[in-house]
């Protein structure tokens, strides 16, 4: 019988020892759980907040990309129109009547002289002025200018460029900001 007490007790201390392990097991298993999932949440929680901020990046981006091709639909809009006014008041001036042309024309020659003594005068076909009516030296047609005139010396070294659409374009390189404030504003 003493070897059935001496197999209980140690039964019973392995039942002991066993509970106290698996107690020991299973609190160390409570524990790395624990570990886990708050490292698993802060991991959760960092990867969330990546994710928010490249989503925030990206309705930047494409808000960004979205107001850039607005605006050069807008700019390009605004050149369309400019150009047409361009070509709306060139159209104008060379359409403009006779008498029109001919007291424009003469104070283009007046003002080339200062610079050209007896010039010759180099205009469209269209305009059919004659030398003495515009107070030149000679008249010359060329059908590449579309209205004005070039006022040439005799040995054509000086030549003064009085077309309207280059006089229209001097001006209009220089009053474009005032231009586009007006119309756009």
């Amino acid at each position: 019988m003493a070897l059935d007490n001496v197999v209980k007790e140690i039964e019973a201390s392995a039942d002991k020892q066993a509970g106290e392990i698996d107690s020991q097991a299973k609190a160390e298993v409570r524990a790395i759980l624990a570990e886990a999932d708050a490292q698993i949440a802060d991991m959760r929680e960092k990867e969330d907040k990546k994710l928010k901020e490249e989503v925030e990046r990206l309705n930047r981006q494409e808000l960004s990309s979205a107001e850039l091709e607005s605006k050069k639909i807008v700019l390009s809009k605004k050149k369309e129109i400019l150009a047409k006014a361009f070509e709306t008041v060139l159209a104008d001036l060379e359409a403009a009547p006779k008498d029109v042309k001919l007291g424009q024309y003469k104070e283009m020659v007046k003002s080339a002289k200062t610079v050209i003594d007896k010039p010759k005068a180099i205009m469209s076909p269209k305009d059919d002025f004659t030398a003495k009516e515009l107070g030149v030296k000679s008249v010359e047609k060329d059908p590449r200018i579309r209205a004005g005139m070039i006022l040439q010396s005799e040995d054509g070294t000086v030549e003064v460029d009085m077309q309207y659409e280059t006089i229209l374009q001097t001006i209009w390189n220089r009053e474009i900001k005032a231009l586009s404030n007006i119309l756009f504003e």
